[in-house]
């Protein structure tokens, strides 16, 4: 019997060394880049305090797929927005659980 396991672990995301600064060029040239280059910044500082805490680059890789999933998904949430669509009827998680007391 062995100790090793049977299957080989997960490599963890690791986006390419230029992607902090290709992302952020990305954020510059939206729409909503005087809002989202500023929370790009701040965030981005938080991690890369916390990876130093932390020896890991962990938190630098999350803030990079966080940002690449918000500007992929932008577009449809645009579309959406735009379609006129009626939302008010969206209930938060909080509101739900006030409801059920």
């Amino acid at each position: 019997m062995s100790a090793q396991p049977d299957h080989a672990p997960l490599t963890p995301y690791a986006p390419a060394p230029g992607a902090p600064a290709e992302l952020l060029a990305q954020l510059r040239a939206d729409r909503r880049s005087t809002q989202w280059v500023p929370a790009f910044k701040q965030e981005w500082a938080t991690a890369l305090e916390k990876s130093r805490r932390r020896f890991s680059l962990g938190a630098l890789y999350e803030v990079i797929q966080v940002w690449q999933a918000r500007l992929a998904s932008a577009p449809a949430v645009d579309a959406f927005l735009d379609s006129g669509h009626d939302d008010s009827d969206f209930m938060d998680l909080q509101e739900i659980q006030r409801r059920r007391r």
